[in-house]
């Protein structure tokens, strides 16, 4: 199987299909999201009691970059770890360990959806509230035993939960 990574980098034009993103905004992802890393890191080292001096040790198997792929990979194609780890050669359990590790990075650098920000903030909330109010959705039959009915103005609104 060809690593994700390679195939995004050797066709830049199937970045978008492979990961959700374009090849330019993955690269601008990755800065920042090594910037973090470094972070982390420094934070981690500092409070760290080292018995092995720096720079001795086992060398990461996957390099930032890698590891920022195998997680949007994860988010956009939902493969089992298994597989995931097929892909990107190492085992399900460190593709699981790397996954979570980058989507903490991911979380503290990507903006906060606004469901999220209104559930910190009831004044957001009342906002995106009044934003809902303003559209209505039709849900089909099928669907309707997974939705909540919230009553939002005059009007009976329906929202996916």
């Amino acid at each position: 199987m060809t690593n994700p990574l390679a195939r995004i980098e050797s066709h830049p034009h199937e970045a978008k299909r492979l990961i959700g993103i374009n090849y330019n905004q993955f690269l601008a992802l990755v800065s920042l999201a090594e910037k973090r890393h470094v972070e982390k890191q420094a934070e981690i080292e500092k409070n760290k009691i080292r018995i092995i001096a720096p720079g001795g040790g086992r060398k990461p198997e996957m390099s930032p970059k890698e590891g920022i792929c195998l997680c949007l990979v994860y988010l956009r194609q939902k493969p089992i770890f298994e597989i995931l780890g097929l892909l990107f050669d190492i085992s399900k359990t460190k593709a699981n360990d790397a996954f979570n590790y980058w989507v903490d990075i991911l979380r503290e650098i990507l903006p906060a959806s606004q469901i999220e920000e209104a559930s910190i903030d009831s004044q957001k909330s009342q906002e995106l509230q009044r934003m809902l109010s303003e559209y209505e959705l039709i849900v089909d039959s099928a669907e309707q035993a997974l939705i909540l009915t919230c009553r939002l103005s005059r009007t009976k609104k329906i929202l996916l939960w």
